[in-house]
């Protein structure tokens, strides 16, 4: 798989919001299912099945301690990915003047949708 295939599945696999909730929280170091069942709305065997898709995915992996299986984040891309998805962007982008290769023509500025 090449580099960009794997990013595009890392975001597929993030793409919800208790799987971002969880992975905010393994930023901040190593968490335990009912750690997880403190601030997420869902049930425990839900919190799991997230748990097991963001491990099959190499995003996060765990260790024993007794009964208790201990979560932690173990792919770098992850806190960068928050970060942008945290930033909060209250403008477009600038539309171009005119056109790059004719130089004629100008962006309306609206479009219909």
């Amino acid at each position: 798989m090449n580099n960009i295939t794997a990013k595009v599945e890392i975001i597929k696999t993030i793409a919800h919001p208790a799987r971002i909730s969880i992975l905010d929280e393994l930023i901040k170091g190593v968490k335990c299912v009912s750690d997880f069942q403190s601030f997420l709305e869902i049930s425990q065997p839900n919190i799991s099945q997230h748990l097991s898709a963001l491990r099959h995915a190499g995003l996060i992996d765990f260790f024993v301690d007794g009964r208790l299986r201990c979560y932690f984040l173990k792919n770098p891309i992850i806190p960068d990915l928050l970060d942008v998805l945290k930033k909060d962007y209250t403008k477009d982008l600038p539309g171009p003047e005119c056109c790059p290769v004719t130089k004629r023509g100008t962006y309306p500025g609206v479009r219909r949708r």
